[in-house]
């Protein structure tokens, strides 16, 4: 097995054959598939002000795992983006939000599927932590 460290500090590992993979914020390509990890306790998650803080994990150009956390009455705004988003509440309870739809409480364990375009947003009722799964990845977010 080949085991490598990329420019950006995400561990790349070759696990297969018959594949090219580029990820657009590292140096790493391959000839051959394989596994990207990434240790949440060494990145930092970014400040985006009003209770609410990112952190991008992994990823690929068509994949993106980002996990969220919000103070006890943060709002995550409506907004909208091209992208196919799966979130799952890992901890805490939240209004989930949208457009033409009745306002619904999720809570610990829970998740939801936002289509493209479509205008969503939260409330959070506790703190709360997400994991947010988009396709394709956000490139805004690197």
């Amino acid at each position: 097995m080949l085991q490598l460290t990329c420019q950006s500090k995400v561990t790349c590992q070759n696990l297969c054959q018959n594949r090219t993979i580029a990820y657009p914020d590292t140096d790493c390509q391959f000839e051959g598939g394989f596994a990207m990890y990434v240790r949440n306790q060494e990145k930092e998650s970014k400040d985006l002000g009003g209770g609410v803080h990112r952190k991008v994990l992994a990823y690929s150009k068509n994949l993106m795992n980002v996990e969220l956390q919000f103070e006890r009455g943060a709002i995550g705004a409506m907004h909208s983006h091209p992208h196919e988003q799966i979130g799952y509440i890992i901890e805490g309870s939240l209004l989930y939000k949208e457009e033409g739809e009745e306002d619904v409480i999720l809570t610990t364990g829970d998740s939801y599927l936002v289509a493209p375009n479509v205008m969503h947003g939260i409330e959070c009722l506790s703190d709360v932590k997400l994991l947010d799964i988009f396709t394709p990845m956000r490139e805004d977010f690197v």
